[in-house]
């Protein structure tokens, strides 16, 4: 199933979107596995840390700045930030999985860091906020592109056997990368300003990632079609058959894709509210860069609870993790001071650990590997629209009731999901689950998604 070698195309070695294509006339023995990539594998996991940095950058300045610097007195105004960068991403989620499989893994790759390049610029010098508004579009087709193709690369590289720890490693250091981006920023805007200071951090790690895309990345799409190889399929299902399949063809698809488009309620929450919260209950921007790194911090767990799913299945992580995540944002108004919050922030984000590599390798499990990426970007694009209509909702709740009506919104959402869950996810498990195998394409639907 994918780890012995096969004889497969290699990548081409030339410059360009060629890079990325699979030439099938050379043949190579490829072995997925981890150990036996541990250098390729090892150097995604700093992308995507890179990748956490980038996001994280913002996190606990940002709304501050806005608030005040550029004297923005509307929580949903301030929230337009995270609609931007919430909607673009979704979109971009969805066909980065498509260019990967059509122009490879690390084409997609590089065109994400080089979109950043101008994001610190617009940080350090807008104007206003709607500059730092439609400037966070750039952030958002960076975070789909680069975290598209580096957990898609590290799924490849990985195998079948070994695909829930490679997710679960790909969202500890992603997040780790948010909550160390948030701690530093917030630590260098305490010592120095709100900016231009702390966005010097994020031009070095933007220009950083990108060399390393371009000059030590190789390409993975082999990996993919090795394990299409195996099963004697080598097309694709159309693009528009996968779309209706992972969004309301499959109700065990759907209760993935309703759960990952809530869950990021909570990631919203800690981007806007919670450090707009902390403020006015006196917390300088130092604490709160704490509480809300604390509450990123706690997503490294997914480095265990990715490889805990390949053991025991991935719908009792998802179910737990759903309620805590909502228990934990409900406490954090019920609660005073400064480590009762952190507390709570932690909570919150253990559960986010649990639910949210496991949310992912649904998907996964039940994708054939020919159109594996495109059905897992059908799931991001539904998962991370939630931090647009999360922004506008949590806005809104901040906006016309208060800031703790956002934590009950939140926490409300996530147990009504949660329960969406309990009642209609099976298990995707490939070993042990009760959801169908994944199905290949057919001699009838045997068409390129290029050609959709």
């Amino acid at each position: 199933m994918g780890t012995g070698p096969t004889a497969v195309g290699r990548p081409n070695s030339g410059d360009g979107p060629g890079d990325g294509s699979v030439t099938m006339g050379a043949t190579t023995d490829l072995q997925q596995g981890i150990r036996e990539h541990l250098g390729q594998f090892s150097l995604h996991v700093l992308l995507v840390f890179a990748t956490g940095l980038t996001i994280g950058s913002e996190r606990a300045v940002v709304p501050v700045l806005g608030e005040d610097v550029l004297g923005v007195e509307s929580f949903l105004v301030i929230g337009s930030f995270v609609v931007s960068f919430g909607f673009v991403k979704s979109l971009l989620n969805l066909y980065a999985g498509k260019w990967g499989e059509v122009y490879g893994r690390k084409p997609v790759l590089v065109l994400g860091w080089l979109t950043a390049l101008p994001l610190p610029v617009v940080l350090i010098f807008a104007p206003n906020w709607w500059w730092i508004t439609v400037g966070n579009v750039l952030l958002g087709v960076n975070q789909a592109l680069t975290w598209s193709m580096a957990i898609n690369a590290k799924i490849d590289l990985a195998g079948p056997e070994q695909r829930g720890l490679a997710v679960g490693i790909d969202e500890a250091f992603g997040y780790t990368g948010v909550a160390v981006g948030a701690w530093v920023t917030g630590v260098i805007a305490a010592r120095t300003n709100l900016r231009p200071e702390p966005f010097y951090f994020l031009a070095v790690v933007v220009v950083l990632a990108l060399l390393a895309s371009v000059f030590l990345v190789r390409e993975t799409l082999q990996f993919a079609q090795l394990e299409g190889d195996d099963d004697h399929h080598d097309a694709n299902l159309p693009f528009r058959a996968v779309l209706k399949r992972a969004t309301y063809g499959d109700r065990t698809l759907f209760a993935a894709a309703q759960a990952g488009h809530v869950e990021n309620f909570v990631d919203t929450l800690f981007w806007i509210a919670v450090p707009l919260y902390l403020t006015s209950q006196g917390l300088g921007i130092d604490a709160v860069a704490v509480v809300v790194g604390v509450h990123s911090a706690m997503y490294f767990a997914q480095i265990g609870t990715g490889g805990l799913a390949d053991r025991i299945g991935r719908r009792p992580p998802v179910v737990a993790g759903m309620f805590l995540a909502g228990g934990g944002v409900l406490g954090m108004v019920l609660v005073e001071g400064y480590l009762a919050w952190a507390t709570l922030a932690a909570v919150s984000g253990l559960g986010m650990a649990l639910l949210y590599p496991n949310l992912m390798t649904v998907p996964s499990d039940a994708a054939h590997p020919t159109w594996r990426a495109a059905g897992m970007g059908v799931y991001r694009m539904w998962r991370d629209a939630g931090y647009g209509v999360g922004a506008i909702l949590i806005g809104l709740s901040m906006e016309f009731v208060g800031a703790e009506a956002a934590f009950y919104m939140t926490a409300a959402s996530m147990f009504l999901s949660g329960a969406v869950v309990y009642v209609w996810m099976e298990e995707t498990h490939p070993e042990f689950g009760t959801h169908e195998p994944p199905a290949p394409a057919t001699g009838a639907s045997r068409r390129s998604v290029a050609e959709d």
